[in-house]
């Protein structure tokens, strides 16, 4: 293989995986935000909950007001009926509300982990070559420590100024 091929496919696979990361971080902020969106929705949603909670314990202190108005003309069994049946009326709507509202959660954190796991196995799939040359990375890592440029590298093993950039990035040396 011809090395001004191989630099030309290096550079390639670099600039392919640096549009793959790109795409993967435009992915996750695009998710991020929808998931704000849904997040934003569910707190209107408990707020109007809350509302309507005060509105209804504002409703239940009047029965019960008006209930001791009347408990004159009740007997305790009679009083008894009427505070059980009208709680379960106010309760239970906040009961099946609420129980949808964890059901909508719980869909949208398995949404959630379900994306994070696709993300992850993807990023994993991405591979990069350990090394360029096997024989070329003693020779570049030896002459780059005695203080020889880059270009001067470059140009002695008939390399390109990327490619020795890239060995010397890889061994963690610059």
């Amino acid at each position: 293989m011809n090395l001004e091929n191989f630099s030309f496919n290096i550079e390639y696979l670099i600039v392919i995986l640096g549009g793959v990361i790109l795409y993967l971080l435009y992915y996750v902020f695009t998710k991020d935000a929808q998931y704000s969106r849904n997040i934003r929705s569910v707190a209107s949603v408990v707020e109007d909950l809350n509302r309507e909670l005060y509105y209804l314990k504002k409703k239940l202190d009047q029965t019960q007001s008006s209930i001791e108005d009347n408990s004159q003309r009740m007997n305790d069994d009679e009083i008894y009926q009427e505070i059980e049946r009208s709680v379960y009326d106010m309760v239970h709507p906040l009961s099946l509300a609420i129980k949808q509202l964890q059901s909508n959660i719980n869909t949208i954190e398995h949404d959630m982990e379900t994306k994070i796991l696709q993300l992850e196995s993807g990023v994993k799939q991405i591979s990069i070559p350990a090394s360029i040359h096997g024989n070329d990375d003693e020779k570049i890592i030896s002459l780059f420590q005695q203080g020889v440029s880059i270009e001067t590298i470059s140009k002695e093993l008939h390399l390109s100024k990327p490619e020795v950039e890239f060995v010397l990035k890889i061994n963690k040396i610059k």
